[in-house]
């Protein structure tokens, strides 16, 4: 029976390619009860990226670590067996549920490339193994894992079957990743209204309802009317079939302008409401270019640490993946060598400077040289280790960022802290990171419904027409 053919709970054998323990350390525990298999050039290609300080070379230091442990001093003849892996993962990873083995290539399998396929780089040699394990391993599925699009393409020329790697991933479409906010039907308070109650709780409306279409909220979500005098309300918590609704404030008047920033609509109406709402800890704004992600978050925070003293600086970082050809070095310290990654910030300063200062030019630089020295610009290289306290944190261009880095920033968060991630999942420069697999995906995903963090997805361009139809069309 050829692999194809073989039913779909058959046992698998997985043949990892190099880039995706790269990837992701914990790779070899999330294949369930299938088995993995690594070829001898894959162990040749972890040990020539061992060494470094990016984050690749740590993680292929990690997987060699988890591999030492996975042997744990095994025999040659238990090696040739395959190592069970589960009793080893508790230690490693105890929410893992891995109970296949591990083969290492112990001896040279015969297989051979189509005479088209020139060259005798890792890729064919990894190539040929599965092949050849393919060839001996009739009985069972073999599956070349990769996070290599053109890898995968030759393994489809020459009949292996080959994946992509899944299991870092949160949703399987990013057109089901859940925007935040959502509109009701028509008839929506007919259905839903029968228990209502009403109140005011410290000048804050509340409406407090139950039914079939409650069910499915989460908290910190927003839910609107579309007509004019609709309201528009936050989701404050839902329990026992019971959801409590609370009445947003609304920024769009210049009364009730952040730092002179007034929303120009409804998202950016609810982005205001997050970054400004105590209770809310994590923040995630995801939208194409010129929707306002960052001009708000940061009026938000100036708000909060100039204003209202809430906080006692502004920290901003992002990563730095240039968009064309690297400059090269760049001299200076810490600050000085991120400043020339920080134009998005230097840009909305000055939006947010071109009313300060009594119109007089001195007044500005000295506003100017004020908001400087309460923004901090930080790089992510040495982010690990560090407690955040009383700060108000701005990660730009989050959507390059991977789970494990964003898993590293998020825990540095302290007391009073306030973490805003800004993103456009469609502007990815990360090699291997796709709008599924990237670090603000996941964070969405994983804290969605937890009282304190709030997500919004803003759809308006308002940086001007020229950015807006070019969003559109190009």
């Amino acid at each position: 029976m050829k692999p194809s053919e073989l039913p779909a709970e058959a046992k698998h054998i997985y043949v990892l390619d190099t880039n995706v323990l790269m990837h992701d350390p914990t790779a070899i525990f999330r294949f369930a009860e299938h088995d993995i298999y690594l070829p001898m050039v894959v162990l040749e290609e972890l040990d020539q990226h061992k060494k470094g300080l990016s984050e690749q070379a740590r993680n292929v230091r990690q997987v060699s670590r988890f591999l030492d442990e996975l042997l744990g001093g095994a025999t040659k003849a238990q090696i040739d067996q395959g190592i069970v892996i589960q009793p080893a993962i508790a230690s490693i990873d105890p929410q893992a549920k891995a109970s296949g083995r591990l083969f290492f290539q112990t001896r040279n399998l015969i297989g051979k490339l189509p005479e088209g396929l020139p060259g005798h780089g890792a890729d064919n040699s990894i190539l040929t193994q599965t092949l050849a394990l393919q060839n001996e391993a009739a009985a069972v599925r073999v599956t070349l894992v990769s996070k290599d699009i053109n890898l995968r393409i030759k393994a489809a020329i020459v009949g292996v079957h080959a994946e992509d790697y899944y299991s870092d991933r949160t949703i399987e479409d990013v057109d089901l990743l859940h925007v935040g906010s959502h509109a009701l039907p028509a008839d929506f308070w007919e259905k839903n209204g029968a228990e209502l109650r009403s109140g005011t709780e410290n000048g804050r409306t509340w409406y407090e309802l139950q039914g079939p279409q409650t069910e499915h909220w989460h908290c910190n979500e927003f839910v609107h009317e579309e007509s004019p005098q609709g309201i528009e309300a936050i989701v404050r918590q839902v329990q026992d079939g019971k959801a409590r609704l609370e009445l947003v404030n609304d920024y769009r008047a210049e009364r009730s302008g952040v730092w002179g920033i007034t929303a120009r609509n409804r998202e950016q109406n609810f982005a205001l409401n997050l970054l400004l709402d105590p209770e809310i800890e994590l923040v995630t704004i995801l939208g194409q270019a010129g929707t306002g992600k960052t001009l708000l978050a940061l009026a938000a925070g100036l708000s909060q640490t100039l204003d209202s003293n809430r906080f006692t600086e502004i920290i901003m970082t992002r990563v730095t993946i240039p968009l064309g050809e690297d400059i090269g070095f760049l001299p200076g310290t810490e600050e000085e060598k991120m400043e020339p990654w920080m134009g998005a910030l230097m840009d909305n300063l000055e939006v947010l400077t071109q009313g300060s200062g009594g119109g007089s030019n001195w007044g500005r630089a000295a506003t100017s040289d004020l908001l400087r020295n309460r923004i901090k610009i930080r790089s992510l290289n040495f982010m690990r280790g560090r407690t955040f306290l009383n700060r108000y944190i701005i990660i730009d261009e989050a959507q390059n960022l991977t789970p494990k880095q964003m898993k590293a920033l998020v825990t540095r968060v302290g007391p009073g802290t306030k973490l805003v991630c800004l993103g456009n999942i469609a502007q990815i420069d990360t090699p291997y990171l796709t709008e599924t697999t990237c670090g603000i995906t996941y964070v969405v995903n994983r804290f969605r419904g937890w009282p304190h963090s709030g997500h919004i997805t803003l759809v308006r361009g308002e940086r001007s027409r020229l950015a807006d139809r070019a969003a559109e069309i190009l």
